[in-house]
């Protein structure tokens, strides 16, 4: 299949599995989030306010955006792949949210830990953090007595590397 060939099919894929969410921007003088190319599954996001966040401690970074996202959806927040080089990094690695976090004062936040010596400034409008939309199921849970399957060995047991 030739390039065009490809990128058309991916092209109406994308258009007819479009999700349409609601927005609302706190700060509308920064820019709505935005996927930087037309393969990134996750849209980036934007600090709201200049940070000066001290060594070794949490900072909660707003991201301008309070979102309604279907029910059975969920966000995931994560670092940016650049986010290290800015001298911080997510302090519970994702962040997850729920679709009932949707009013307008639920801002998004980032809880972003400096894990250099030194102080760390993130000025307002420099992209941080990315977010992906994604399905998920709600769970009943049946408890059992046994699994009824044989172990595999216990957790790790495939070793380190």
């Amino acid at each position: 299949m030739c390039q065009t060939t490809a990128v058309l099919k991916y092209q109406k894929y994308f258009l007819h599995n479009l999700m349409h969410i609601r927005i609302k921007r706190i700060d509308k003088s920064l820019p709505l989030p935005e996927y930087k190319t037309t393969g990134a599954a996750a849209f980036d996001v934007y600090a709201r306010e200049t940070m000066t966040i001290k060594p070794r401690e949490v900072a909660y970074i707003p991201l301008n955006i309070c979102l309604g996202i279907p029910p059975g959806t969920c966000i995931l927040l994560a670092n940016r792949s650049s986010t290290h080089k800015l001298g911080i990094t997510s302090v519970n690695g994702i962040g997850i949210g729920d679709s009932d976090f949707c009013g307008d004062n639920d801002e998004y936040h980032f809880a972003a830990l400096n894990y250099t010596d030194k102080e760390v400034t993130i000025e307002r409008g420099t992209r941080i953090a990315q977010m992906l939309i994604m399905n998920h199921h709600t769970v009943n849970f049946e408890e059992v007595e046994t699994m009824n399957s044989e172990s595999r060995g216990g957790f790790g047991s495939t070793g380190l590397i």
